[in-house]
């Protein structure tokens, strides 16, 4: 494949910039009315689309070009391979990637009232979990309790005050019943939670992945540059599966800058948007932490005109979210809940590496707030009779 045409981080930003739909004082632009319907991000996807495993080897996935425009029609997108993702990216790039680790948030149990059976599925993040509870520790008689959130199916009713003994040596007490089988509980437990997790959990893989957790997706379903100190999110950012040691070495050796963000992933991202006007949504909130030299990256990449590329989703509502609340990417650790859609600005990323999103999903609704709906919507529909694999181990999507 012939190389792009280099362009500085300033000329390409202008290259990038297109004539546009009218924007407000704030920066946010005014929507097209049927952006904010929820009907407008439905979208015919076969069943056989949606990739039930990883690609055989880490990497082999297709990549689908865009270009970031403002206008109905743009350049037509491109195919290429994510291996290839070098040779694609805007020059002088500072790429931005998540480091959250997947726990194995899934364990099952009994009633103690009844000894049916139960399951519990942590939303949490498990590192505020253990700033609460006593046991921080790794020792073995430390002991340790905490609220969290959480998932819980069971065969019958469950009431507040009713406890249950979760594998791993884990008890739970129901503190309050939510809607959609959340509930907020009590943890109880002794020694090291992480472990007890990890030894007794499952890999929470999505609902649309229609088959039980396996060995290798412990593996797969992890980004090489996840951190083990970072663990406790309850599902993947996706985007960075695609990543090998072979990649970021390319991108090392062609002055691509790379920096990190934590935010730990929950449940909430396959959570459906049940609004019909989408502005009345309320997205689940997420817990970040952005590290001073991060923060600096990005200031000092803005600062010179070159591009911010956001690996994945989670990463560009970081990046966003702390833009929103501080006017600027700072040292940051809290919870963000921005709903980035049809209307509202960015004002970080320039470029975003993304998997292909379910319909009518608040992530269909933001990578549509960064390329526009029809447009997007006029990719995925290309996608689907190129035959690439959509959602968490399906192919992957650049738009720059």
């Amino acid at each position: 494949m012939p190389e792009q045409p280099s362009l500085s981080g300033m000329d390409w930003q202008a290259s990038a910039r297109t004539d546009g739909p009218a924007a407000t004082p704030d920066g946010a632009v005014v929507p097209d009315p049927e952006d904010v319907l929820l009907e407008s991000y439905d979208f015919p996807l076969p069943e056989t689309s949606i990739a039930q495993f990883p690609p055989e080897v880490r990497g082999a996935s297709r990549l689908l070009v865009m270009e970031r425009r403002h206008t109905p029609s743009g350049p037509a997108p491109r195919h290429a391979m994510f291996s290839e993702l070098a040779r694609w990216l805007p020059p002088g790039a500072l790429i931005v990637a998540n480091n959250s680790r997947v726990l194995p948030a899934r364990l099952a149990g009994r009633r103690e009232s009844t000894g049916g059976r139960v399951e519990f599925l942590l939303l949490t993040p498990l590192p505020l979990l253990l700033a609460e509870g006593s046991a921080g520790a790794h020792s073995a008689e430390a002991r340790g309790t905490a609220t969290a959130e959480g998932l819980v199916r069971c065969g019958g009713r469950l009431r507040e005050g009713e406890r249950l003994s979760l594998n791993g040596g884990i008890g739970l007490t129901i503190l309050e019943k939510g809607p959609f089988g959340r509930h907020t509980v009590r943890l109880h437990w002794q020694g090291d939670l992480a472990a007890a997790f990890i030894q007794a959990g499952e890999i929470p893989l999505p609902p649309y992945i229609r088959r039980p957790a396996g060995r290798d997706d412990a593996e797969r379903y992890q980004t090489i540059y996840a951190r083990a100190d970072k663990t406790g999110s309850a599902a993947a950012p996706t985007a960075g599966l695609h990543f090998t040691p072979e990649l970021r070495r390319e991108l090392a050796e062609r002055g691509f800058s790379w920096r990190e963000v934590t935010l730990y992933v929950g449940y909430g991202t396959f959570s459906p948007v049940r609004c019909r006007d989408i502005r009345e949504h309320r997205i689940h909130s997420e817990y970040m932490e952005i590290p001073e030299e991060t923060a600096q990256a990005v200031r000092q990449a803005k600062a010179e005109g070159r591009p911010v590329v956001a690996v994945g989703t989670t990463s560009a509502r970081a990046l966003e979210g702390v833009a929103a609340q501080c006017g600027e990417v700072r040292p940051f650790s809290g919870w963000t809940d921005i709903f980035l859609y049809p209307g509202r600005p960015f004002r970080v990323i320039d470029a975003l590496v993304t998997n292909f999103h379910l319909p009518e999903s608040s992530l269909l609704m933001l990578v549509s707030a960064f390329a526009g709906r029809k447009r997007i919507l006029a990719a995925y529909a290309e996608a689907v009779a190129r035959g690439y694999r959509f959602f968490s181990y399906g192919d992957a999507m650049l738009i720059r």
